[in-house]
């Protein structure tokens, strides 16, 4: 698998034998002096699915700018794969070009209709391929960004809090819609996500951002698909929350009634 090798000054490519899709390595990144990421070990295998969470401010979306090739301003090295796409909490579809133009949006070489047209079925977008993005409602907004990262063909699949600004039955359709995607390409992902629950529901292995390190992980030991109110997956919450220095609910209404 061909890969980019990112450093600050100079972009090195590299080949990789291992079965790594992320490799990062004394990953620093600062802001007017700040190191918002501090020298950041971090190893994704191929296929996996991680999920990052932490506090706002944490460095977690820096950290996926960085794995995307969006900002090179770092020390360290980050090796990824060079078929890598992005989709964000916002779908950023162009107003002015159809549902099917956007998909293609960026893309090298001229693909045809047909390219386009196939990702949206995948998604569940076919029947609205000739449709102009106002017209879309939310979940079909960011299906339609789901179908322009897909079309691409990834190796890895960043994800940046894209179901953020859902409603919660369609938060739900499109959890489901990502993990089933995830299970017939085989790719690695990056989930970047505020809700622990999403976490634990979609994740192989979930990571606490701290500190601009990686603090703390779990591994997600079940089967998909999953249930939140299973006791594994509850004493999994209730740990991560605590990390995220959260009281879950269950232990506050535990200490109201004492």
């Amino acid at each position: 698998m061909a890969t980019d090798l990112h450093r600050q000054v100079n972009p090195l490519t590299k080949e990789t034998t291992d079965d790594a899709a992320v490799r990062v390595d004394s990953l620093t990144r600062s802001f007017d002096g700040r190191a918002v990421i501090d020298n950041l070990e971090l190893t994704i295998p191929q296929g996996e699915f991680v999920a990052l969470l932490g506090r706002s401010g944490c460095g977690k979306s820096t950290l996926l700018r960085v794995l995307a090739g969006l900002d090179r301003e770092i020390n360290g090295e980050v090796l990824v794969p060079r078929r890598k796409a992005v989709a964000f909490q916002a779908p950023r579809l162009m107003p002015w070009k159809k549902v099917w133009r956007n998909v293609l949006l960026g893309l090298p070489g001229s693909p045809g209709r047909e390219v386009a047209e196939k990702a949206l079925e995948e998604v569940g977008l076919g029947h609205r391929s000739d449709a102009w993005p106002k017209t879309l409602s939310g979940g079909e907004a960011q299906r339609a960004s789901l179908a322009r990262a897909l079309v691409r063909e990834p190796d890895l699949l960043l994800l940046d809090e894209p179901f953020g600004a859902l409603d919660a039955l369609t938060r739900i359709t499109a959890q489901r819609l990502v993990s089933d995607l995830w299970q017939s390409r085989g790719c690695a992902v990056l989930l970047v996500t505020h809700d622990v629950e999403e976490a634990l529901l979609l994740a192989d292995r979930v990571l606490v951002m701290d500190g601009g390190v990686i603090a703390h992980e779990v591994r997600v030991d079940r089967d998909r698909p999953r249930d939140i109110a299973d006791p594994y997956i509850a004493d999994l919450r209730t740990q991560l929350l605590d990390r995220l220095g959260v009281e879950a609910p269950e232990a506050a209404e535990v200490e109201k009634v004492a």
